[in-house]
């Protein structure tokens, strides 16, 4: 069985830097926290291969497609996966994918954020496999969101000791 890392790999995809916040931003919270067999990870945009903030900002419905939000999905659990990586060493240690919770800036009437969180929970499948992968999921529309990020993806994961 391929490990996480290696299926990445496989698909052509790198991780970025686990994610750095800009400079004077404080958050008085952790993206990865660890309790127990369980690791929870803060809503979580895109991260550049520096691992600076890198978006996706905008509106989707009006400035981002679904397509592009899609893509943009895909690239946030690569950020997801950095920052886990860094807390817990290696991918293989998640045994469980629990849950998924994505938020999108919606523009009014827009009524596809599940088809744009399925980049997320796709990439999720891909590379840790159908049953380690296998989630519980919620896309939810919203006005707006911190810093103007098009989308914010949080959830949980089981990992091995």
């Amino acid at each position: 069985m391929p490990t996480p890392e290696s299926r990445l790999e496989q698909l052509g995809l790198k991780l970025p830097q686990p994610t750095k916040l800009p400079e004077g931003l404080h958050l008085p919270f952790e993206f990865v926290n660890i309790r127990g067999d369980r690791a929870l990870f803060s809503g979580h945009p895109k991260s550049a291969m520096d691992g600076n903030i890198a978006g996706p900002f905008g509106v989707v419905g009006a400035d981002i497609k679904t397509d592009q939000g899609y893509v943009e999905a895909r690239e946030v659990a690569l950020s997801v996966f950095a920052n886990l990586k860094a807390e817990i060493g290696e991918l293989s240690r998640i045994i469980g994918w629990v849950r998924v919770f994505g938020m999108v800036t919606s523009a009014p009437g827009y009524s596809e954020q599940h088809l744009v969180v399925n980049g997320f929970s796709d990439l999720v499948i891909e590379v840790f496999g159908p049953d380690v992968g296998r989630h519980a999921r919620s896309a939810i529309g919203v006005s707006v969101l911190p810093l103007g990020f098009a989308m914010e993806i949080e959830g949980e994961v089981l990992i091995a000791p």
